[in-house]
């Protein structure tokens, strides 16, 4: 006797919705960070009581860059700023990791026992409204951040991705980049891997805001520009930006 199959009409139906999915072969972060230098950055928001903002300050010049210089620490202060436009009474703090997560887990065990940093810690803790961080990589093809003279501002643009399209994000600013060297401005280049995830951070450093106006539109005026634009404007789903100014003990001036 010919036994005949049934399937519900609604699974019937949802079958026709299915997408196959092809398995790629690596993590995104393998294929879009640099492999030869091996470093993982941590960036720091702090958000400051307004009041506080001024002591909040001359706490960490007295003790972040002793960090920085002490060779037993394998990490280094990158920069240290000020939100000027954007979220006020806001630090940002960018820290790089020579040796990814070994060299991370080192320095917070190090620390544990750092007497001056622990009572850095307290004392913060009473001066801060929030903080918040991120765990970051850095695209490949954007120069690794090198301490520069000022004056200069920065600007930090950040962008919050749909899921899933980091590749094609790194894709079209591999070409980009190349559009935006002439004034020296690209600073660093930077994806989320802990934290707020399908983050990307873009650093860029200006003489001035008027420098900055320039900068960005003459950026049009290469052809492929619109392009880039044109392809990755649909892949964000938030942006921001902020112009910070350094602090004293920052090396990105």
């Amino acid at each position: 006797r010919r036994r005949t199959s049934f399937r519900a009409p609604d699974s019937w139906f949802k079958s026709l919705f299915v997408r196959k999915v092809d398995p790629r072969k690596d993590a995104h972060s393998h294929l879009l960070a640099k492999k030869e230098d091996n470093n993982l950055y941590k960036i720091q928001f702090h958000n400051v009581k307004p009041e506080c903002l001024e002591a909040y300050n001359t706490l960490c010049a007295e003790v972040l860059p002793s960090i920085h210089r002490d060779s037993g620490y394998p990490c280094e202060l990158v920069g240290t700023w000020n939100t000027w436009y954007g979220e006020q009474d806001q630090a940002v703090h960018l820290w790089r990791y020579r040796g990814g997560y070994p060299a991370l887990t080192e320095v917070m065990n190090k620390l544990k026992s750092n007497k001056d940093f622990l009572e850095y810690r307290k004392e913060r803790g009473k001066m801060l409204l929030s903080r918040r961080n991120q765990l970051l990589l850095e695209f490949s093809f954007w120069n690794e951040p090198v301490p520069r003279d000022g004056p200069n501002i920065y600007e930090l643009r950040s962008y919050q991705l749909r899921p899933g399209t980091m590749i094609e994000w790194g894709n079209y600013w591999a070409r980009a980049i190349s559009y935006r060297q002439h004034n020296r401005e690209a600073v660093g280049g930077f994806f989320s891997q802990i934290g707020d995830l399908y983050m990307v951070h873009h650093l860029w450093a200006y003489k001035d805001l008027q420098s900055r106006e320039d900068t960005r539109n003459a950026a049009w005026q290469h052809e492929g520009w619109d392009e880039v634009v044109y392809y990755t404007v649909p892949l964000i789903q938030h942006m921001e930006s902020r112009i910070m100014i350094p602090l004293k003990a920052s090396p990105l001036q």
